[in-house]
């Protein structure tokens, strides 16, 4: 169901409102492959990395911690997981180089909200399953890429080397949190890798259960 900018903060809230107090404890058990992006990012000294839709905070503060030439910055549709962000931010002691904001991953002016056009890296990570109009998002992040810069995405893949009847429950249960795997996300992918001026790396993780993406943009 689409969801005008309101009423898609609200539904985000509504799901988190509660769940952001336990989020980190329990997604690390089933959103595999954060920890691989965050290893990969290796911005430039002095870079700047954007994280579109940043929940908790969590994987700023990490990246924040591997990468201490970089700045950061994230932003989200939700206002109670920001809450929550801000504090983990501050009780972690990076609220001098990470900056958040709420933001719409759809319709986001980086500039207007961290003073910053563009960036070195952008990430993307198990958000796009969540953002019905999830193309467009997309595509916003790779309009936030500077000359060089490189987008990575880990979502949900499409779980076609793994049982049937496990993709089934986990579907079932994804839906709950209004999850839905992108199954076509590769195809978007592959469209992407068509364009003039960028390169994409793809790779399907623990049988499909997770894709894993890196979009160079190389002019």
């Amino acid at each position: 169901m689409a969801h005008t900018d309101a009423s898609a903060a609200e539904h985000m809230d509504a799901i988190y409102r509660y769940q952001r107090y336990i989020y980190d404890l329990t997604r690390k058990y089933y959103l595999l492959g954060r920890d691989r992006l965050v290893g990969e990012l290796a911005p430039p000294d002095g870079g700047s990395v954007l994280e579109v839709a940043c929940g908790t905070g969590r994987n700023l503060i990490t990246a924040a911690r591997r990468y201490r030439q970089a700045r950061f910055y994230g932003f989200d549709i939700s206002s109670a997981m920001l809450d929550t962000a801000r504090g983990s931010i501050e009780r972690a002691g990076l609220g001098g180089r990470i900056q958040i904001a709420h933001g719409d991953a759809t319709a986001f002016d980086a500039t207007k909200m961290f003073g910053v056009a563009t960036f070195d890296r952008v990430f993307i990570s198990y958000a796009l399953s969540m953002i019905p109009p999830w193309r467009g998002a997309l595509q916003q992040a790779l309009a936030a890429l500077a000359p060089g810069g490189q987008l990575f995405i880990v979502d949900f893949g499409n779980q076609g080397r793994l049982p049937r009847w496990f993709k089934r429950a986990l579907r079932r249960w994804l839906a709950q949190f209004s999850v839905t795997p992108r199954d076509d996300l590769a195809t978007e992918l592959d469209k992407i890798a068509g364009m003039p001026g960028y390169k994409v790396k793809r790779i399907p993780l623990y049988r499909g259960y997770a894709v894993y993406a890196v979009v160079t943009r190389t002019s």
